[in-house]
């Protein structure tokens, strides 16, 4: 018993110590976004923050560029993803592949390509959802690995077959009877989605749109205190999406999508 304690006790100041690693930093940073000159601490900072108009437009539009992000990712990748898996399982490695080359592709090099590639028409290059074509090319080593996951977790050549047999088409079986089944998996890719273009800084600045990140960013360089309360406004934001992702995700989703 005396090794398994101490054990224990060793683990628990591990996790204590990577705790406070973790931890005492936000506690330095949520103390200065209090604090209001001499030794007065309030909430001006984030009241400030929270008024600005400049912290709702640009959250919106972030909001909003995600949402589309989202969609024609998911339009994409399930679709794709199913197929692999179901007919041609061959081809998941190359999939694969293709999908993690944002990873070796930096932003500022996909900002290059975007530009030389689309010359118009201006109603979409003008516009902040040409954002949404490089947001899809960073979002995709996450929605199709997500997704993949997902999906292999499935019986997809029972499913289909029981699915067919009573008459089901194939727009039918994904809508009705694999995205039920992979709504975890759903939801986790879209969070991540979320929280990579609410944070994406590069493509945004170079492209001179203004986006929430590029607003976080000025508001770093010309504030103080009310940049460290934006700080730990933005990490609430992701913190949140993630709960959420970890609250869905919890349990198993059955067929049907019942459970």
């Amino acid at each position: 018993m005396r090794p398994n304690v101490l054990a224990q006790t060793g683990r628990g100041l591990w996790v204590g110590v990577l705790a406070l690693y973790f931890m005492l930093p936000l506690l330095a940073l949520a103390i200065y976004s209090l604090w209001a000159g001499g030794n007065r601490y309030d909430f001006s900072a984030y009241a400030k923050v929270l008024s600005d108009p400049q912290f709702h437009q640009t959250f919106g539009l972030s909001f909003g560029l995600a949402l589309e992000t989202i969609a024609i990712s998911f339009a994409l990748v399930i679709p794709a993803a199913f197929w692999v898996n179901l007919r041609a399982p061959g081809l998941r490695t190359l999939l694969g592949s293709l999908s993690v080359l944002s990873f070796v592709v930096p932003p500022i090099v996909l900002v290059g390509g975007l530009t030389s590639l689309y010359k118009g028409p201006e109603w979409f290059v003008g516009t902040p959802q040409f954002l949404v074509a490089g947001y899809v090319v960073l979002s995709l080593p996450y929605t199709y690995r997500t997704l993949d996951t997902g999906l292999r977790a499935l019986d997809l050549q029972t499913l289909s077959e029981a699915a067919q047999s009573l008459g089901a088409g194939w727009g039918t079986l994904l809508t009705r009877i694999i995205l039920p089944n992979i709504r975890s998996a759903v939801l986790g890719g879209a969070l991540l989605t979320l929280a990579i273009v609410l944070g994406e800084f590069t493509l945004a600045n170079v492209l001179l749109f203004n986006t929430f990140a590029v607003y976080i960013n000025y508001i770093g360089q010309t504030q103080g205190t009310p940049a460290a309360a934006l700080s730990l406004l933005s990490l609430a934001i992701t913190w949140a999406a993630m709960l959420v992702m970890l609250r869905v995700g919890r349990g198993k989703v059955e067929l049907g999508g019942t459970r």
